[in-house]
């Protein structure tokens, strides 16, 4: 028995992967998320990692290698830490094995990153520091509008006349949905005029990065809105790009996924290198 564990370290979630990676086989024992909610992260991320441990009969000494990744590298606890980029191409195909792309969209950006069959990072392009295409975003405008956040994808799913907002700077945006509640907007069509500036962005960003084939894996937490999802499969068609784009249930998870697969693939390495040396 050979365990790993990933931990992703998010702005506004902690996700923790527990693998046993015995015998080349990538068995998932568990996983888990948790919302930050202006707690300590790393107080969070190491209760609900010792949490899963308990629950799987095991402690912190069974496991052979901790990776870290996002914003978990301050962990005292770590073995080592992994780029997000690189977990989240990995995560991805283990989330879906004909993964030849990843857009990642999280709290503060999204990433549009070209892999191979292993999870190879081999191009990639990022959007701008301007937070308009991130979930922070979104969830400030949710806040504004008074809704929940699992209510923005159905609630854009519901659109029947969407409202055009400025994609370009999230203060205009904002300014933009002020002004579209003053006039009696429904949330509806303001969601999902977001969703489609969004996605017009980041389906702009997958162009960039070439070579699209396989399948586009969604990761990352805003990979759960079932409204961008809907737009970004639109833009996609607008933007001529036939590759099919796809979330996944459990898209939240693949960067704690990735850290636990390359920590186990690390751990390898590193005992044929001390093997070596002894002999």
């Amino acid at each position: 028995m050979t365990i790993t564990a990933g931990i992703d370290i998010g702005t506004g979630a902690i996700k923790v992967a527990l693998f046993d990676l015995e015998n080349d086989q990538e068995k998932l024992i568990s996983w888990r998320s948790e919302r930050v909610r202006q707690r300590d992260p790393l107080a969070i991320a190491a209760g609900l990692y010792d949490h899963m441990l308990g629950e799987a009969g095991l402690t912190r000494k069974d496991v052979a290698y901790c990776a870290s990744t996002g914003d978990a590298e301050a962990l005292p606890f770590h073995t080592g830490h992994f780029y997000s980029m690189t977990t989240h191409a990995r995560g991805a195909i283990f989330l879906q094995p004909e993964a030849r792309a990843v857009l990642d969209i999280g709290a503060l950006h999204g990433r549009a990153i070209r892999i191979d069959a292993r999870g190879k990072v081999l191009n990639y392009k990022m959007t701008s520091q301007c937070a308009s295409g991130s979930g922070q975003f979104l969830e400030n405008i949710a806040r504004y509008l008074g809704i929940a956040q699992d209510e923005i994808g159905p609630l854009s799913k519901k659109a029947d006349n969407p409202e055009k907002v400025s994609g370009i700077c999230a203060v205009l945006a904002e300014t933009d949905v002020i002004n579209m509640v003053s006039r009696g907007i429904t949330a509806s069509n303001i969601l999902k005029g977001i969703h489609e500036s969004m996605a017009d962005r980041l389906s702009k960003l997958l162009k960039t990065i070439g070579g699209l084939e396989g399948v586009i894996q969604m990761t990352g937490g805003l990979a759960l809105d079932d409204g961008l999802v809907e737009a970004m499969k639109e833009a996609m068609v607008r933007e001529k790009v036939t590759t099919p784009i796809a979330s996944h249930p459990d898209a939240i998870y693949a960067g704690a996924v990735g850290a636990a697969l390359w920590g186990g693939y690390r751990h390898d390495k590193l005992k044929q290198l001390t093997a070596k040396r002894a002999a």
